[in-house]
């Protein structure tokens, strides 16, 4: 009796066994699962974001054609000139809003562009704003980024306002020389917009 009892024993105790064994393999498998599932929302995500950063790249680059048809295209830039005028702020809000700034000449080839392009759009205007001043520190020009700049183009005795004229303008009669300009002045502007 002792030893069927001790055989019963052993083979419960061996069920006992192959059962929990079972039972921390389907665990284990259904813990793998889970991760699988959430690598593969993961992975999804993923796709999801990827497409809608291509998405708005595409909407981006379809507004910068319709702005370089409506504007012109010089080297990687779109320029577009505005009809109305405008305060310095009031303008490069208003190119911010179309997904530019205010126009920055950054060599001599651009400055000849802007000329060409303002005289066809603007006609009879003499000048307008850049995206230039020196607000943050008097006599020290930066772009509306707040870069410093690194091309210059002012017209003799230039800039001459100290405190008071702290914005820039491009001057059709000047040959696209700059002046410096109170900022509450309104003016006309061109907006420009980055070609990727």
């Amino acid at each position: 009796m002792a030893k069927s009892g001790l055989v019963i024993y052993v083979l419960v105790i061996t069920l006992l066994l192959e059962q929990t064994t079972s039972i921390t393999s389907k665990f284990k498998a259904r813990k793998h699962s889970k991760r699988r599932v959430k690598e593969k929302d993961g992975d999804l995500k993923t796709q999801v974001e990827k497409l809608w950063r291509e998405v708005n790249a595409l909407k981006e680059m379809q507004a910068l054609q319709t702005v370089c048809l409506r504007g012109t295209k010089v080297h990687k830039k779109c320029y577009l000139a505005s009809e109305s005028l405008k305060h310095f702020h009031e303008a490069n809000e208003d190119c911010i809003s179309k997904g530019g700034t205010l126009v920055v000449p950054r060599n001599s080839d651009e400055i000849n562009a802007l000329r060409d392009y303002g005289k066809r759009s603007l006609s009879g205007v003499n000048d307008f704003w850049l995206g230039i001043n020196d607000m943050v520190t008097e006599g020290k020009f930066v772009d509306v980024n707040g870069v410093a700049l690194s091309f210059l183009n002012w017209d003799r005795a230039q800039p001459n306002g100290g405190k008071r004229e702290n914005c820039a303008l491009f001057s059709q009669s000047s040959q696209g020389k700059w002046s410096d300009e109170v900022c509450r002045s309104s003016k006309r502007y061109i907006c420009e917009f980055i070609i990727p």
